[in-house]
């Protein structure tokens, strides 16, 4: 089912990222309508990346990507899949992530685990979650809340990633 961000969410996220969202590389997974990467790039984004398994979504927003001429890419295809075969060694790394998975489906921690671990996200990348207003998701303790609000039975969280300290 499609559950697109509230329009009064989406205005309270822009409202916390403001300025931040100038020039960084995005990725919008479980993208839906592709909203928020729209929404991005409207604030100055450099470059999207969708991720949608949805192809009658897809093709919709390939279509406003085309017409709209808006720098990214739109891929069809499953979430996890597409995290487990990402090279990081051939992309930059992610400024900003939007994760908004299906309710339900225990899909959240997997996707959040895959993208620290497989070194997806810039030292300090903003993440924004939605989840399950009764439901709190085990996140990286380098993942810092920043601002949450609710809507309904909805939780909007936005966190920062703090670099991870190495060992020697």
């Amino acid at each position: 089912m499609l559950r697109p961000t509230p329009d009064r969410v989406r205005e309270t996220l822009f409202n916390w990222i403001g300025p931040a969202v100038r020039g960084t590389r995005c990725l919008d997974l479980f993208a839906g309508t592709g909203i928020l990467g729209l929404e991005a790039l409207s604030r100055g984004a450099a470059q999207v990346v969708w991720i949608e398994a949805d192809i009658r979504l897809v093709r919709a927003l390939r279509q406003i990507q085309a017409t709209l001429q808006a720098g990214g890419e739109v891929v069809c295809g499953d979430v996890t899949d597409w995290l487990t075969g990402f090279d990081p060694a051939r992309s930059a790394p992610f400024d900003l992530v939007f994760l908004d998975p299906p309710f339900r489906r225990g899909l959240l921690e997997q996707v959040v685990q895959q993208l620290e671990q497989r070194a997806l996200l810039s030292p300090q990348a903003l993440i924004y979650l939605e989840h399950e207003r009764e439901h709190q998701p085990a996140l990286p303790p380098n993942w810092l809340p920043l601002r949450a609000t609710h809507a309904g039975q909805v939780t909007a969280q936005l966190l920062r990633r703090q670099p991870v300290a190495q060992s020697d």
